[in-house]
Order: C-alpha cells, then structure tokens, then sequence
C-alpha cells in the first residue's frame, strides 16, 4: 500500500513539498506483502540486518525543488555507530531529478543506478520536471 507522505525529509520542511511512500521493511522485519519483489536486490547487497526499505515517489514540479538535508537513520545518535550502517538508493526511473550531498556531489536519477554511501552523510533528493514522476528505492543495512 502506497501512503501520502506531507514531508520529505522532515516535518518541519517549508513549502508545498510531499511525497508518496511505500514500506518493505523495518526494523529488519518484513511489512509489506510486496516485500519479496526485492529479494534479488537484497540478495546481492547481503548484509547482516537491514534497518528499512522504503520506496519513494515524488511527482514532476515545474521546476525541480531541492528538499532538506538529512541522515535516513535519525534514531541513531551517535555518529561513530551511524558511521558502520549503510545508506543506499536505487533509482527506478531515469529524469533530470537527482540525489545532492551535502558536500556538493551530485548523483543523477538513472534507471537501475544504484549507490550507496555511509549514513552518517547528509544528502537531499529532489523532485523532477521532465518525467511525471522521480521514483527511487531506499535502503538502509548493517553490512557483514
């Protein structure tokens, strides 16, 4: 079941941003019946436990809107534990949206990208203008 999301990033986000969600996972547990559509891409990352799964579809803007910066495990405090989890995105469909860190690197929405980075870096996604929707899948795991 896909749900409508009021924020992106955080609730406090200004503007008329939202998004629609979709949740596989949590707290390393399957809540989503469609869960085993990405068993061949959890297969491949093969980590010892994931944290969440979650799709995201934010829908074309006239022109395309940066959203907050933020950290996906905001639950973990201390930066040397956030540091040895993994934060990763699949991008499902190809348009001129993209994922921004906060150190200025850019990633293009491309489909089937996949790139994944440490969690304790900050990084903001954007809505799109040339395709009616920017969909990616987010991942969030402790490798082994």
């Amino acid at each position: 079941m896909c749900r409508f999301n009021e924020h992106i990033a955080y609730e406090e986000e200004e503007g008329d941003v939202f998004q629609f969600i979709h949740a596989y996972m949590y707290v390393g547990h399957p809540i989503s019946p469609h869960c085993k559509v990405l068993h061949p891409v959890m297969n491949k990352i093969n980590p010892l436990t994931f944290s969440r799964i979650k799709a995201n579809l934010i829908t074309k803007t006239p022109k395309i809107i940066e959203n907050s910066f933020h950290i996906d495990l905001n639950l973990i405090k201390d930066e040397e534990r956030l540091k040895q989890w993994t934060t990763a995105i699949l991008y499902m469909n190809t348009n001129n949206g993209y994922t921004l860190f906060e150190d200025g690197t850019k990633v293009e929405s491309i489909a089937n990208r996949y790139v994944s980075f440490p969690s304790n870096l900050k990084h903001t996604g954007t809505s799109c203008s040339d395709k009616k929707i920017r969909a990616v899948i987010n991942f969030n795991y402790f490798k082994k």
